[in-house]
């Protein structure tokens, strides 16, 4: 069975503070004749009141009871509460010049209702443990975090700050620090690795009981990465290609292509996946991930920003305001390479992007575990943070999830995944206060998530106004 390394860890704190609460007759927050949202069944508790201590959520009553006395006592009647939401897909990227811009994002994330995030692997791994030991902390507001520290990728990676692997002792090498860094998981990138280390990565990683997630490269088939214990794949390139009639031949093309100037990419291949997709293989696809227990974070919102991004004015967007303009400035790599794009290229993106929204619903159905994630960070033009989760959820309610269903992807699901499921991702006693008070209904209206009356981190009551202040903080004059 595969664990978080800081699993044990977690687990004492939560029996110390769990001890803790039992010595006082007095909680630290009472939430009163609330909805209680249930997300893994869609239904809802109605007029509820929630006891709050430590950090932790005590217990759940029906407010018909007398309220429990308490330090602070937030009125519910007539609103929602449900879990924080969980990103399960992020960035804190650029470099030692960027980490007070990276740092600057995290309020973006609570004011969006976004408790949890993972971040999907970087270059500024000790300021990244740096913020979340200051956030356990309760010295700095912001979501708890997952994270990968650095990648794993071939030599000459994209991304500085990559671990290179060639050889299986590489491979062991690049295992034992990500374990002596404690990570939360493993990420594997694929823009140099070969198709053999990034099998052999998954391989050692599972006897380590370590979680593997990543960018498959083409040199693979999906079934093979899943069959070896491969945990999730991010993004929906990797599992399209599982959907082609012909997975094996382009496999094996894109091997031959190695040998040439002029190796076949991603990018090259895709045409000819969109035009052999076939269903009866997506649906064996889609079976092999949900017996394998492979997850999906399909990545819905940035596949259609990136797909659409000279059509609209960014510049107008209200959320740059909140941007460091050196991000700002990472974004405008991609933005001028879509302007040099053909009008062809930009005409298969967007059918690219339709296509990927029809196969969420199969995916579903299939029993595969779907991850909510934004890909947001630098370099991810208009990806941004909070606000692009949000954008998710909605699009996985338009490709055809109930909004149910939607909210599992960003709550239960994420938890799940990273082994926390009786410590987050739902509402219940003894799990971590991590909660979000809205206006309406969400299962209603996938879009009232961005109704926020209040977020509760760790047990600590941020109003609307709290939050409102915290983001005009880092606004830019």
């Amino acid at each position: 069975m595969k664990i978080s390394i800081r699993t044990a860890a977690v687990s004492l704190a939560f029996f110390l503070t769990q001890c803790a609460a039992v010595k006082s007759d007095k909680a630290d927050l009472v939430i009163t004749h609330v909805n209680v949202i249930d997300v893994i069944t869609g239904t809802v508790q109605p007029d509820q009141n929630v006891v709050v201590s430590n950090g932790l959520i005590q217990r759940i009553e029906s407010a018909e009871k007398a309220p429990q006395r308490a330090t602070q006592r937030l009125d519910g009647t007539g609103k929602y509460l449900m879990p924080g939401l969980w990103d399960m897909h992020v960035h804190f990227r650029g470099g030692d010049t960027l980490t007070e811009a990276n740092k600057n994002l995290l309020p973006l994330y609570m004011a969006h209702g976004i408790t949890t995030v993972r971040d999907a692997g970087g270059d500024l791994t000790p300021a990244v443990y740096a913020w979340r030991e200051q956030i356990n902390a309760g010295k700095l507001a912001g979501p708890r975090i997952f994270t990968s520290g650095p990648k794993i990728d071939g030599p000459g990676g994209t991304w500085p700050g990559s671990l290179a692997v060639e050889t299986p002792a590489q491979v062991t090498v690049a295992l034992d620090s990500l374990q002596k860094l404690r990570v939360d998981y493993v990420k594997i990138y694929e823009s140099k690795i070969s198709g053999e280390a990034f099998l052999n990565v998954i391989t050692e990683a599972e006897k380590r009981g370590l979680k593997t997630t990543g960018h498959m490269p083409y040199t693979v088939t999906l079934r093979e990465a899943s069959e070896r214990g491969l945990d999730a794949s991010e993004h929906l390139y990797y599992v399209f290609k599982g959907c082609s009639s012909r997975e094996d031949s382009l496999t094996a093309a894109v091997k031959q292509s190695l040998l040439t100037p002029k190796p076949l990419g991603l990018f090259a291949v895709l045409p000819t996946i969109y035009k052999t997709y076939d269903p009866t293989v997506a649906a064996a696809m889609f079976k092999t991930l949900a017996e394998r227990k492979t997850a999906v974070v399909p990545t819905l919102f940035i596949q259609k920003t990136l797909a659409e991004i000279t059509e609209q004015d960014h510049a107008r967007d209200t959320m740059l305001a909140y941007i460091d303009p050196r991000i700002q400035a990472t974004y405008m790599g991609r933005y001028n390479n879509a302007k040099r794009q053909p009008k062809e290229t930009v005409a298969f993106g967007k059918k690219l992007s339709a296509k990927f929204m029809s196969m969420i619903p199969e995916m579903q159905a299939a029993g595969v575990t779907i991850l909510a994630g934004s890909d947001s960070g630098p370099f991810n033009s208009f990806v941004y943070p909070g606000a692009s989760l949000q954008g998710e959820l909605e699009l996985l309610v338009r490709a055809g999830l109930t909004p149910a269903q939607a909210l599992r992807t960003a709550t239960i699901n994420g938890a799940t995944f990273m082994g926390v499921a009786d410590q987050s991702g739902s509402i219940g006693a003894g799990k971590y206060a991590d909660l979000l008070l809205l206006a309406q209904n969400p299962l209603a209206d996938i879009n009232n998530i961005k109704k926020l009356d209040a977020v509760v981190s760790r047990g600590k009551v941020y109003s609307a106004q709290d939050l409102s202040e915290s983001v005009k903080k880092i606004k830019r004059k």
